[in-house]
């Protein structure tokens, strides 16, 4: 796994990225290994590293070390989030006993230790816990309120929940960059799993569409790509310039996308130890 992601991380930095945000798993597992990670891509490359970051399974004060150890090793950036319930899918969320309750409190406790640039999650088709959508909104202006510099979507599928959501959001006098998550998907059966956990809708035209191509990954990845441009495509006509890839650890598709988009490689320094 993590010879992988060298090798994504030296396929996409040629793109010159913003940012590459790093996840853990689920409960916090893998945090020590995302810490190690994060600090080596801001160490060893020229990429703005982003560590995901949340309240479950830990203190305020175990939080807060782990923020205060990516400062010192040079991160400046954060993926706040409050995390899901650890008993999993459609459990009640709660908090850790001396952790922090929510993302904004993760957030404000983060600007206590030093000024990171925080980005947060949004949901164009409202989060599962969110009593409505006014409230979902309310709930991501007070994260930005909170000290967040932009949010990253949820996946979709749908530009116009995209748009409709941007409308929302800016009639609630939210002006901070909300980047839309864009998803390639060659796994339907696990993107309905994703799906399920996060609110997001996936159409009935997806499972058609990857009908009868469980044994050819190539073709898989080739109608992936295509869906996910076109979406971007979509999008742009419609005066979004900017876009969150989530690359599940595979450069190609990524690539592939940003190349039919009509970006190009720049030059960059060679990625340390890449693929070792």
């Amino acid at each position: 796994m993590e010879e992988t992601l060298w090798t994504s991380i030296s396929a996409l930095a040629p793109l010159k990225p913003e940012f590459v945000s790093v996840t853990y798993g689920a409960g916090g597992s893998t945090r020590e290994r995302t810490h190690n990670t994060v600090s080596r891509i801001a160490r060893e490359t020229d990429l703005k590293a982003a560590a995901h970051l949340t309240c479950v399974a830990a203190t305020r004060e175990e939080v807060d070390a782990v923020a205060r150890d990516y400062w010192a090793a040079g991160v400046r950036a954060i993926v706040a989030l409050r995390g899901d319930p650890i008993a999993g899918i459609g459990a009640k969320y709660e908090p850790h006993p001396g952790g922090y309750e929510s993302s904004v409190a993760l957030i404000e406790g983060l600007k206590r230790i030093a000024d990171f640039d925080i980005s947060v999650s949004a949901y164009p088709e409202c989060h599962p816990d969110s009593p409505s959508r006014i409230a979902d909104v309310d709930f991501l202006k007070r994260k930005l309120d909170a000290g967040a510099s932009r949010a990253i979507t949820q996946f979709f599928f749908d530009p116009d929940a995209y748009l409709r959501y941007l409308d929302l959001v800016h009639a609630a006098g939210v002006s901070a960059p909300i980047l839309p998550g864009i998803l390639p998907v060659t796994n339907v059966a696990q993107l309905k799993k994703m799906a399920a956990a996060c609110g997001a809708s996936v159409p009935d035209w997806m499972g058609r569409l990857f009908e009868g191509l469980d044994d050819h990954p190539t073709t898989r990845q080739l109608v992936a790509a295509t869906v996910a441009a076109e979406l971007c495509v979509r999008l742009y006509r419609r005066g979004v310039r900017n876009f969150h890839f989530y690359t599940l650890n595979r450069s190609e598709l990524t690539r592939a996308i940003c190349h039919l988009l009509g970006l190009r490689d720049v030059p960059v320094h060679h990625v340390q130890g890449a693929a070792a």
